[in-house]
């Protein structure tokens, strides 16, 4: 039988078009959704997705959240190569903010559980939602990249988050080289927990939530808190440095000009941009 959500908790705006929140019988949806720059987060989306986590936490109607994306795509991080000054406003925005603009931490040490149902390209700031999910669903047609070291930045959620998640030789290789995997590879890896047809996605992710809710929630927070214990702490004062440093600028501008960054030695070239 299908229960109606109140208004209160139906009725949610989260500051920008592209991201959106729907309520069906007691478990929210948070969809990311910038189909033309592949739903690559500005400031006012990854504070969307803070907003998200919130309300949820907020409402006595509201009982898990699912995070998922649009078309080909979940998230693929920051808008680097958006129109006008997005690239660089972005920048600036996480260079003045820093975690606080994120939303991580958040899903991380979110009372009520997360379900991550990744339908696409996830890379960056939306592998890092992912990862802090307490779910994490993938398609069988999503792809993954840790891209931030190609980019400039020592983004140091990853160097926190990904050892505890698969291992310190296994995170060195995808830090350090920035490479491409699949679906596949991540799941033998352990970066999402469960892999399953691209069209059953959205189903899969809402039983998940289903038996998310079934625990006991006090048993549930013990058991997270225990478990984030884990990733030990993240070093944000670096992060931010290194934001505002000239290997970010210069990573940020190179993707933007589809060129490679200057700190690539000659003859180590790639054909384009990184």
């Amino acid at each position: 039988m299908t229960t109606s959500t109140p208004a209160s908790a139906a009725a949610v705006d989260l500051g920008t078009p592209h991201v959106r929140w729907s309520v069906d019988r007691g478990v929210a949806t948070c969809t990311i959704d910038r189909p033309d720059r592949r739903n690559a987060m500005t400031g006012a989306m990854y504070l969307a997705v803070r907003s998200a986590v919130g309300i949820m936490n907020a409402s006595a109607d509201v009982h898990a959240l699912i995070i998922t994306g649009t078309g080909d795509s979940f998230c693929p991080g920051g808008d680097l190569a958006g129109g006008g000054n997005d690239s660089e406003a972005l920048r600036v925005a996480i260079a003045a903010f820093g975690n606080q603009i994120t939303p991580y931490e958040l899903i991380r040490r979110s009372a009520k559980p997360v379900v991550a149902a990744i339908n696409g390209t996830c890379q960056g700031g939306g592998l890092l939602t992912a990862m802090v999910s307490d779910v994490v669903i993938a398609s069988d047609r999503a792809t993954f990249r840790v891209p931030e070291v190609i980019r400039g930045v020592a983004d140091a959620n990853f160097a926190a988050y990904l050892p505890a998640h698969i291992g310190v030789a296994r995170a060195r290789d995808l830090i350090l080289t920035g490479r491409r995997f699949d679906a596949q590879e991540a799941f033998t890896l352990g970066v999402v927990s469960r892999i399953v047809p691209h069209d059953e996605l959205l189903d899969a992710a809402r039983a998940a939530a289903v038996e998310l809710v079934r625990g006991a929630p006090e048993a549930r927070r013990i058991m997270k808190r225990i478990i984030n214990d884990r990733y030990g702490d993240v070093d944000s004062m670096a992060l931010d440095a290194s934001i505002r440093g000239p290997e970010a600028r210069e990573g940020f501008t190179a993707f933007v000009e589809h060129r490679a960054p200057s700190w690539i030695p000659a003859g180590f070239e790639p054909d384009g941009r990184l």
